[in-house]
C-alpha cells in the first residue's frame, strides 16, 4: 500500500483546521448541513449526469484503489522476465505454457501462453499493445471522472452561495444576523473549492498516476515478451528491460550487486 495520497489529505485537511485554530474560528462554523449536501451531492450529481452510469460505477469501484493501490516494482517484473526467458532458452517456448497457468498477472499469463501457442512476433505485439490500450482506457475513466467532479464542485458552490445570500436579502429586516448569514452563506464556496482541491482532484491525479505506471509496467512486459520470443539472452534482457526503467524506480544498494557484469555479458555473447 501506497500512503501517499491518504497522507497527502490528511495534511491538507488538518493545514486547514489549523488555520481555523489560529483564526480563532470555531470548526463548526464551516461544518453546516445545507451547504455541504448542496456541495457533494450536487458535484456528484452533475458528474454522473456529464458521463454514463456504468462511467459512475466504474469510478466508485476504483475509489479504494486511490488509497489502497499500488503498481509491483519494475524490478519484480524484470527479474520474473528474466527467469522466463532462461526457461525458454533451455526448454523451449513450449514450456511457458505451465508458467502460463502459474502466473496471477492476466496480461503476462496470456502472453506466456501465446508464445507457448507459436503466435508469431506481429501478431504477438498487435495482440498486446490492443491490451495495453484497452487497459488504459478504462482506467482512464475513473480518473477523468473525477477530475471532471473537480471542475464543477467550485461552480456548485457558488451556485449555494447565491441561493444563500437571495435568502440573506429577504431578511435584510434581522441586521443582528445578517453577519452570521453572510458568513454562512460563503460556507458553500469554501466546500465547493475545498473538496475540489483537496479531495476529488487529488483522487483523479492518483488514479491517472496508477493508470500511467500500469501501462508502463504493460509496455515493459510487452518488449520483454517479444524478447523472448526472439530467442534473447538472459543477461542481455535483464539489461535492456532495466536500461528501459527510469534509474529512481530501480532497487538500490544490495539488490543492485545482482547486475551483470562485463565477464557475464561476454559470457552470454
Amino acid at each position: 500500500m501506497d500512503p501517499a495520497t491518504l497522507l497527502g489529505l490528511l495534511l491538507a485537511f488538518g493545514a486547514m483546521f489549523a488555520m481555523l485554530f489560529l483564526e480563532g474560528a470555531h470548526v463548526s462554523s464551516i461544518l453546516l448541513p445545507a451547504p455541504m449536501i448542496l456541495v457533494f451531492f450536487g458535484t456528484i450529481a452533475v458528474a454522473v449526469a456529464g458521463g454514463t452510469l456504468k462511467d459512475a460505477l466504474l469510478a466508485v469501484k476504483a475509489l479504494p484503489k486511490a488509497f489502497t493501490g499500488r503498481v509491483a516494482a519494475a524490478e519484480d517484473r524484470i527479474d520474473r522476465l528474466v527467469s522466463l526467458a532462461e526457461i525458454a532458452r533451455s526448454d523451449g517456448l513450449l514450456a511457458l505454457e505451465a508458467e502460463a497457468q502459474l502466473e496471477e498477472d492476466p496480461f503476462l499469463a496470456r502472453g506466456l501462453q501465446s508464445l507457448a501457442d507459436g503466435v508469431d512476433g506481429d501478431s504477438l505485439r498487435q495482440q498486446l499493445e490492443d491490451d495495453i490500450a484497452t487497459k488504459d482506457a478504462a482506467s482512464q475513466v475513473a480518473s477523468r471522472f473525477f477530475a471532471s467532479m473537480g471542475g464543477y464542485a467550485p461552480t456548485v458552490g457558488i451556485i449555494g452561495t447565491v441561493v444563500s445570500l437571495t435568502h440573506v436579502l429577504e431578511n435584510l429586516s434581522e441586521p443582528d444576523e445578517l453577519g452570521h448569514m453572510i458568513a454562512a452563506a460563503f460556507v458553500a464556496t469554501l466546500w465547493g473549492l475545498v473538496s475540489a482541491n483537496f479531495i476529488w482532484l487529488p483522487i483523479g491525479a492518483r488514479l491517472g498516476r496508477l493508470a500511467q505506471l500500469e501501462q508502463e509496467r504493460m509496455e515493459l512486459t510487452m518488449e520483454g515478451l517479444l524478447a523472448i520470443q526472439d530467442g534473447s539472452q538472459p543477461i542481455l534482457l535483464g539489461e535492456r528491460l532495466r536500461a528501459m526503467v527510469p534509474a529512481h524506480e530501480l532497487r538500490s544498494g544490495p539488490a543492485a550487486s545482482t547486475a551483470p557484469t562485463s565477464a557475464d555479458l561476454n559470457e552470454a555473447l
